[in-house]
């Protein structure tokens, strides 16, 4: 009787201890899956790496001349990208990051319905953060216009551009100028961007943060790809945009997207894609060093789903060669993976629905 005792009580214990990781709140009866004992962020950075799957991931280690900064990361799981569709597109798969809604690809911030769902940037605007958004796309394209606006379809980059006055964003980086002031109602929105307190900058990235939130547009559409000379824009942005969100005592919230990984893979241009994603790992060294240095800072890295098939086959039956191959100009429906590192990385571990990584972002914010 004493060992059996001994044995049940070791049983409860282990299902006390279990139990305590999880906390219900009674008011809306959902289930926190935070540990209650595990450290929360104050600031999260999250690195979309547009169209980029684990084939892409693994280029990086074949072809950087150094250790790729995807390897500094210790937790690792997957996300199952599909949304309405088994595959989705850019505007659904950052619209789930966004609002934890799972819709219809095309839509940029809204349910099936077409029915706003407020965004995490609009959440932590109310509550004080600060936010900013880094691409190398224009900065109206779907993934970083999922996080700042609400318009049934991707392609009404004008509409989406009505957004930005009043967003709340301190900082927007990349490229979009014509949607501001070549407009087909003949609008010019960077005065509002003006009225609205923004320091507006077109010509070039500066090197140092204004005390006014500012909107930096460097190219008329998107940003030129790696091999037309873009340089570093992308590290060099993400750097200014911590340097500016950290001196907030709130906390802030930082999306840096690596939009052209994607661009590269609908063209099959294995080269272009590999440009671009080590280009991408070099902003994710920018955020995983800012982030050791500073101690409260969550650096999460995924992608919205895989473009092109990617692969890395083979060269003429010769294994110690390696050629880039595609089996599709779209998206494919595989899992992606999600890197994380700093206070509340453990919550990212294992294989779950994209939508969770929305869930996990808020939790660990509260």
């Amino acid at each position: 009787m004493k060992i059996k005792f001994s044995i049940l009580t070791i049983l409860l214990s282990v299902s006390i201890i279990s139990t305590s990781c999880v906390s219900v709140n009674v008011k809306d009866n959902t289930v926190s899956h935070v540990p209650q004992e595990s450290k929360k962020p104050k600031n999260i950075i999250l690195l979309i790496g547009d169209g980029m799957g684990l084939s892409q991931v693994s280029a990086a280690i074949y072809y950087k001349n150094a250790k790729p900064n995807f390897e500094r990361f210790n937790t690792i799981g997957l996300s199952k990208t599909s949304s309405n569709e088994l595959i989705t597109d850019s505007a659904a798969g950052a619209t789930v990051f966004s609002t934890g809604v799972k819709t219809y690809n095309g839509a940029i911030g809204v349910d099936k319905d077409t029915i706003p769902v407020p965004t995490i940037v609009e959440h932590l605007v109310k509550r004080g953060y600060g936010t900013g958004l880094v691409a190398t796309s224009a900065i109206q394209h779907a993934t970083p216009a999922s996080f700042y606006a609400h318009v049934k379809s991707r392609s009404m980059y004008e509409e989406i551009t009505e957004f930005a006055p009043k967003s709340g964003v301190n900082f927007f980086a990349g490229g979009g100028l014509k949607f501001f002031n070549k407009r087909k109602d003949g609008k010019d929105l960077l005065v509002s961007m003006k009225d609205n307190g923004y320091e507006v900058i077109t010509d070039k990235l500066p090197k140092s943060p204004s005390e006014k939130n500012q909107l930096i547009l460097l190219a008329e559409n998107g940003m030129p790809k790696m091999s037309e000379g873009r340089g570093d824009f992308l590290p060099n942005a993400t750097k200014l945009a911590m340097e500016k969100l950290s001196k907030n005592e709130n906390g802030f919230f930082l999306m840096v997207e690596g939009s052209q990984i994607d661009w590269g893979g609908h063209n099959n241009e294995g080269d272009y894609l590999i440009e671009e994603l080590l280009d991408f790992d070099k902003a994710i060294g920018v955020a995983l060093d800012f982030a050791a240095k500073n101690g409260e800072t969550l650096v999460i890295v995924t992608a919205d789903h895989e473009t092109g098939g990617f692969t890395l086959a083979s060269k003429d039956g010769d294994y110690n060669k390696i050629n880039p191959v595609f089996s599709t100009t779209g998206h494919s429906g595989t899992m992606v993976p999600v890197f994380a590192k700093g206070p509340g990385a453990e919550l990212f571990n294992g294989i779950y629905e994209n939508n969770e990584i929305y869930f996990k972002m808020m939790e660990l914010l509260k």
